[in-house]
């Protein structure tokens, strides 16, 4: 595998651990076996990050040939089955974990695709593709409505991140450390506040559907 820039390296890893926890706890509620919770928990963290690498020709994808992601993701599925009853004090942990992959994929997607050589346009579709592609898949495999067919404010977020990133790298006075940072921190804190105040997007046609049913 190509060696991106350090910071993105490491915070690859850091959305794999994330992510890897959110597919774990999501399994262990639903009461899968220790091999269900960690082929969950592989799936969640590496998904979005192999649909990426296969989009930009990065092949075989980096989820596949490095053993630091499938460690990643089965040290944090251990973590949340040891630890489970504590994991579960969390406010919402799925939700938490999976915020915090989300800002950091979005990041490390948008990042990887430009350090390959493709257009802001194609960073900012895989930045997105690359957060939420492991989260659809978890609700898939869970049979649930993925988050992003839902109202709230999830794919919007990664959408940020990603273009704060694409932005920051064609501007000469800001470095990339600085952009992927400050995206981390945008896309982070707009999933957390949507998430407390209940921000969600406009549905068309909601409010008449709500008068025809009372």
């Amino acid at each position: 595998m190509e060696r991106l820039h350090f910071l993105y390296y490491v915070l690859d890893l850091a959305g794999t651990f994330a992510f890897a926890i959110s597919g774990a706890t999501a399994a262990r509620k639903r009461n899968l076996d220790l091999f269900g919770i960690c082929a969950l928990a592989f799936t969640v963290a590496c998904g979005g990050g192999i649909i990426r690498d296969l989009c930009i020709g990065a092949i075989p994808p980096a989820g596949l040939t490095n053993w630091q992601y499938l460690a990643a993701s089965l040290f944090a599925s251990a973590l949340t089955v040891h630890f489970f009853p504590l994991v579960q004090r969390l406010k919402r942990p799925v939700l938490f974990f999976d915020s915090v992959g989300l800002a950091l994929f979005a990041v490390t997607g948008a990042e990887k695709a430009l350090h390959f050589g493709h257009n802001g346009q194609v960073a900012v579709m895989l930045g997105i593709t690359t957060a939420v592609g492991g989260g659809v898949i978890r609700d898939v495999l869970l049979n649930r409505v993925p988050v992003i067919m839902e109202k709230e404010i999830y794919a919007s977020a990664a959408l940020l991140g990603a273009v704060v990133v694409v932005v920051g790298n064609q501007l000469p006075w800001v470095t990339a450390n600085w952009a992927a940072v400050t995206a981390l921190l945008l896309c982070f804190t707009l999933r957390i506040l949507a998430l407390y105040f209940h921000w969600n997007l406009p549905t068309p046609g909601s409010r008449k559907t709500d008068q025809d049913s009372d």
